[in-house]
């Protein structure tokens, strides 16, 4: 019963600010004064304060908005790790099979040059008698001695 008379009074007093206005002749102004003073009786008068005052002291309905909000937290957190992981299972599934046809043998997919057996023969590598690791070091020897290292 208070709800309703204190949203009554607001509305009055909303309506009057808007009547000020619009004799001062800022009548948008007013209009959108007026439309703001209007929500709190239409609020009491489809019932929603009185479910709100109801659902305020109800014990039962804070129960309820709290599941609501574990609910919500849930989803959020699965979400949030679904998006580091990279997509759902069925798509992390598809994504590995996919690795898996692309790292298929190499050999099996080497591509012909283009010539018979005998024609196509690999050359070979180098010579066994070259150095491979015994590079010639002698610029970088006779920068170090100049600093004397």
């Amino acid at each position: 019963m208070i709800a309703e008379t204190v949203c009554s009074a607001v509305s009055a007093a909303g309506l009057g600010i808007a009547a000020v206005t619009a004799y001062r002749r800022r009548f948008l102004a007013a209009a959108r004064i007026a439309a703001y003073a209007l929500i709190p009786v239409g609020l009491v008068m489809t019932g929603i304060v009185e479910w709100l005052a109801d659902t305020a002291f109800s014990p039962t309905a804070w129960a309820g908005f709290a599941v609501l909000g574990v609910a919500w937290v849930l989803f959020m957190t699965t979400r949030a790790v679904e998006r580091r992981r990279g997509g759902t299972r069925k798509e992390r599934k598809e994504a590995r099979a996919a690795a898996q046809r692309e790292t298929a043998a190499p050999s099996d997919s080497r591509p012909s040059l283009g010539g018979s057996g005998a024609s196509a023969a690999p050359r070979p590598a180098r010579p066994a008698s070259a150095p491979r690791g015994d590079e010639d070091f002698s610029d970088i020897e006779a920068i170090l001695k100049k600093h004397g290292i």
